[in-house]
């Protein structure tokens, strides 16, 4: 096995931990903020959050499928083996979450700003928006446990 393929299967380990560790503690953080229902809190975690998904999970995401198509490409693997296959149907899957909720995150950070701000409430947009978030959230981060599992046991579904 080669050196460069050691890097990157390192590498594509850690961004996968990361993805995963962003996910958890952005979720946690996030949901904790919210049942303070203090809107300064709620602002304060949501610049945070917006900023922990543009710096970590965005970095992971790319990172994911260059490591594991170099990799594939180093070790002769087809795409069309099922553990392949099943782990981008999942990937897709996941990014077709992530993405609405990243631009949830970035609308609940500008409406907490601006309430903050203004010592007024959050509207009831809010609410709508971080129900949302909530609810394409779970999918997400069992579809990344799922890749990862997928990856490990080298069987698709």
């Amino acid at each position: 096995m080669s050196n460069l393929y050691l890097w990157l299967k390192w590498l594509h380990i850690v961004s996968s931990a990361v993805l995963l560790g962003t996910g958890a503690g952005i979720a946690f953080f996030f949901a904790r903020a919210q049942r303070t229902r203090d809107v300064r809190v709620i602002a304060a975690v949501a610049r945070d959050v917006v900023l922990a998904d543009l710096v970590f999970t965005a970095v992971a995401v790319v990172v994911q499928p260059v490591t594991g198509l170099l990799m594939m490409h180093l070790v002769g693997y087809l795409v069309s083996l099922p553990w392949i296959r099943t782990t981008l149907v999942l990937f897709t899957a996941v990014g077709c979450c992530w993405l609405p909720v990243l631009w949830l995150q970035l609308r609940m950070r500008d409406m907490a700003v601006a309430a903050a701000a203004t010592g007024s409430a959050l509207p009831p947009a809010y609410g709508r928006y971080y129900r949302w978030w909530f609810a394409l959230g779970w999918p997400s981060f069992a579809g990344v446990l799922a890749m990862v599992w997928v990856m490990v046991v080298k069987r698709g579904f």
